[in-house]
C-alpha cells in the first residue's frame, strides 16, 4: 500500500481490518517500525478524533507527529494551476507540498467541501495536488468526498462485535439518514457504502428520504429504500448519518424529525448495534436513549480509530521502506 486516499488504495480489506485488531490487543507490537521517521499531520479544517488517533497511532509505532493546522499558522494555499495569485492565497501548493516532502515520511492531511461547487469537490483537487507535489505518500484523514480512515475503522468495529449464532452467516447493516440542523458533506456516508460494497460480506441497505441519493459510484451494490421501516427490519447494525443533497448539491430539504433512530424503532431490528462517527447533535441525529443505551457502539467505534490509523501507517511504512 504506498497512499491511503480510497479503498481502491487497499489491496486486502481483511488483512487491514486484522491488523487493527492485532494492534489492539497489543498496541507496542511494533513500536520502532517508525523509529526515526516523521508524519506532517496538516489540518485545513478542524478535528479532535481524527488529529488525536492518528498522533497516538504514530507515537505507537515510534513516530514523531508534527501536526499543523493551515488555515491558523500557516498562509492561505492557492491549488489551482496557472493561477493568478493577486488575491488571498499567499503560497501555492506546488511550493509548499515539496517542502512538506522534505520534511516528512508521510503526509496526513485533512480537507473539507465547500458543499457550493459538486464538480469542484469531487474533483479532489486538494488532495490530488498534495498527492502529485509532496512527493511521499499521502494519507486522507478526511477529502471533500471520502473518510477512508473512518470506514476502516468501522469494519474494525463490525468484525470484533458481530457473533452471529449461525456460522457463516453476513450482517445486515442499514445505512440510515438522519435529520440535521444544517447541511453536511456526504464524506461519511459515501465512503461507508464504498467501503462496504467492497467488503463484500454484509447484506447492505442505504435509506433515506426522496431526493437524498449519493452518487452511484459509491453505492452500487447496496440495496436502496426510501422506506426506512423496510430497512431496517431484522438490521444487525445502523450506521446512522446526516449527508446533504447531491444532485442539487449542498441543500437541506427536509429534516424530518421522523428519521432520528429510536428505541421503539430498534424494536424491528435483530437488536441491532447503532453507529455513528461522530460528533453527534444529541436529540436530532441520535436520540439519548440510544447514545446512552446498551446498543450504542459509538465510543467504542471512536476508540478504534487509533487502530484504523496505525494499521494504515503500519503497511505504508512497510512498503516505502
Amino acid at each position: 500500500m504506498k497512499q491511503f486516499i480510497s479503498v481502491d488504495d487497499v489491496p486486502d480489506i481483511d488483512h487491514l481490518i486484522n491488523t487493527g485488531l492485532q494492534y489492539k490487543a497489543d498496541p507496542f507490537r511494533d513500536q520502532t517500525l517508525g523509529a526515526r521517521k516523521r508524519i506532517g499531520c496538516l489540518f485545513l479544517n478542524p478535528s479532535m478524533r481524527t488529529r488525536l488517533s492518528t498522533q497516538i497511532a504514530a507515537q505507537n509505532l515510534g513516530m514523531e507527529a508534527v501536526v499543523f493546522n493551515v488555515g491558523n499558522e500557516g498562509w492561505a494555499l492557492e491549488f489551482e494551476e496557472e493561477a493568478i495569485m493577486s488575491g488571498n492565497t499567499v503560497e501555492h501548493v506546488k511550493d509548499a507540498a515539496p517542502i512538506f516532502g522534505k520534511y516528512f515520511d508521510i503526509l496526513a492531511i485533512r480537507t473539507f467541501p465547500s458543499l457550493k461547487n459538486r464538480d469542484d469537490d469531487y474533483s479532489e483537487l486538494y488532495i490530488k495536488q498534495f498527492i502529485k507535489y509532496a512527493g511521499i505518500p499521502v494519507v486522507s484523514l478526511e477529502s471533500a468526498t471520502l473518510h477512508p480512515l473512518q470506514s476502516l475503522t468501522d469494519l474494525i468495529t463490525i468484525n470484533e462485535t458481530f457473533k452471529p449464532a449461525t456460522p457463516g452467516r453476513k450482517p445486515k447493516i442499514v445505512l440510515s439518514w438522519a435529520p440535521h440542523v444544517k447541511p453536511l458533506p456526504q464524506c461519511v456516508a459515501n465512503s461507508f457504502a464504498q467501503w462496504i460494497n467492497r467488503w463484500g460480506q454484509a447484506d447492505f441497505v442505504i435509506t433515506h428520504p426522496e431526493d437524498y441519493e449519493l452518487s452511484e459510484d459509491f453505492t452500487r451494490g447496496a440495496y436502496i429504500t426510501h422506506n426506512q421501516d423496510e430497512a431496517l427490519k431484522d438490521a444487525d447494525y445502523v450506521y446512522v448519518k446526516n449527508w446533504s443533497t447531491f444532485n442539487d448539491y449542498g441543500k437541506i430539504y427536509e429534516s424530518d424529525p421522523q428519521w432520528m433512530l429510536t428505541n421503539k424503532k430498534l424494536e424491528q431490528t435483530n437488536n441491532a448495534r447503532v453507529m455513528h462517527c461522530l460528533p453527534v447533535r444529541r436529540n436530532v441525529e441520535l436520540s439519548d436513549e440510544i447514545l446512552d443505551g446498551p446498543n450504542s457502539l459509538v465510543t467504542q467505534e471512536a476508540g478504534n480509530r487509533v487502530w484504523a490509523a496505525q494499521a494504515v501507517l503500519s503497511e505504508i511504512l512497510r512498503n516505502n521502506g
